[in-house]
């Protein structure tokens, strides 16, 4: 097999400046969402324990049920990329706007189902009697916000699409901070407890939409965008976005067996999962920003017809993944000793989490691959060889994951199943990429 020709210097250095322009304010608004709940968890927590819990409960539900619509993001990113390669911006802004309407329609749908079912969802879950009311208290509240929270999604997507990632780095750093002012202002200051945290975050999240709201219309204004709700539009938002639902609730059921199985080793093998998925998610932050550039810059290409420029662009990209990835690893090896003891002074789950956190660092390349060919073949519009290969993923997991506390595996060895889940998807990534059928140009796929 011949070698690929080296990308020519002034091509590298053109897309270096495009990813690290995309990429880096990506980083820092993916980097602010988890703030929220944080934020939240500090405030909270000194109402007692009780409120804490249900916070934690209410929380986790409702990071889940946004989590599952991501695809809204992902979706609207390379259909306007796409159009903005074809140099049709008006097209770009009217496609974001049906992903913006279909956010709003799904929102509504999910209040719909939340406030008369939130009780037994909580129950569900397994809130404790103590901490059932108060997080019921903040699911009902919180819920009105997800219309907005979705909203965000849409047209951060939109966003990206138009090779704009500083905006929704302003915003949520302005959202972070509107939330943790209205936060402490209402549970303290007007003494409404937790229901003043839910409050203070439907609020922020409005205030979110808003600013995203006013940024899209102003476009559509400028280059004479419709902004009625289009069934057509929206319909076909909807159909693009739905291998994508499959890819993530595959993804959802692959990290909640992972727990499940952890759960099942004990009480410090668990304590030591929770740690360890907490940095494999911060570090996932670092990649998914590539991931994003990757997004906006294939779609962009692919819609001006340029498949040779979307070809060099991907190799690029996958040579910054193993970098960054290499370089997270050796992050991971070095920090080991100074990261667990934020977490836990309990030498049995510190114990646990060392040598899996050796294989978290061994993965981190692979998962750089991974991330970046993600990221190209949504840009691509490629959403159901991407729904079929998670699939496929989470088939080859599941077993694995479910064997090693039949055959007496530790942490480590579930962790081992983790780089085997990743391994297999970027197998099944790069085929696809190599395969060069993901190239369809134009500015509709």
């Amino acid at each position: 097999m011949t070698q690929a020709p080296a990308i020519p210097k002034a091509t590298r250095r053109r897309h270096d400046q495009e990813i690290i322009a995309l990429a880096v304010p990506a980083f820092g608004a993916l980097v602010a969402e988890p703030l929220f709940v944080m934020a939240d968890s500090a405030i909270v927590g000194h109402l007692g324990t009780a409120q804490l819990a249900g916070l934690g409960v209410a929380s986790a539900l409702l990071t889940t049920a946004v989590s599952i619509f991501v695809f809204l993001a992902y979706a609207t990113t390379a259909a306007v990329a796409r159009r903005v390669g074809a140099g049709d911006l008006q097209s770009a802004i009217r496609q974001g706007m049906d992903g913006i309407w279909l956010a709003l329609l799904l929102g509504a749908a999910v209040i719909a189902t939340v406030l008369p079912l939130a009780p037994g969802i909580v129950n569900l879950f397994g809130a404790s009697d103590t901490a059932a009311p108060y997080a019921t208290t903040y699911l009902r509240i919180s819920a009105l916000g997800i219309p907005a929270m979705l909203i965000v999604l849409a047209a951060t997507g939109v966003l990206r699409g138009l090779q704009d990632t500083r905006t929704p780095l302003y915003v949520a750093i302005a959202g972070f901070v509107a939330n943790a002012v209205l936060n402490a202002g209402l549970v303290y200051g007007a003494g409404l407890g937790i229901a003043g945290s839910a409050w203070g975050t439907v609020i922020a999240q409005c205030g979110m939409a808003a600013a995203y709201l006013t940024v899209v219309v102003r476009g559509a204004r400028r280059h004479g965008a419709s902004l009625r709700p289009d069934a057509a539009g929206i319909r076909a938002s909807a159909q693009a976005g739905a291998p994508l639902l499959v890819r993530t609730l595959s993804l959802r059921a692959i990290l909640m067996i992972a727990t499940a199985v952890a759960a099942r080793l004990g009480d410090a093998d668990i304590a030591a999962h929770q740690i360890i998925l907490s940095l494999w998610s911060l570090l996932a932050f670092a990649l998914d920003a590539i991931a994003i550039a990757g997004q906006a810059i294939i779609g962009r290409y692919l819609g001006a017809n340029d498949s040779e420029g979307a070809r060099l662009a991907c190799r690029r990209m996958i040579q910054w993944g193993i970098a960054t990835g290499t370089g997270l690893g050796l992050l991971v090896v070095a920090a080991r000793p100074l990261f667990l003891p934020l977490f836990t002074g309990d030498s049995v789950v510190r114990n646990a989490a060392l040598p899996a956190l050796l294989m978290v660092a061994l993965s981190q390349p692979i998962c750089g691959i991974v991330f970046v060919l993600d990221g190209v073949l949504m840009g691509a519009g490629d959403g159901p060889y991407l729904a079929g290969a998670m699939v496929v993923t989470l088939v080859v997991f599941a077993p694995v994951a479910l064997l090693v506390p039949a055959v007496g595996g530790g942490l480590t060895a579930l962790w081992a199943a983790m780089t085997l889940m990743m391994t297999v998807r970027m197998l099944t990534l790069w085929l696809r990429s190599r395969s060069g059928r993901w190239i369809v140009t134009g500015a509709t796929r």
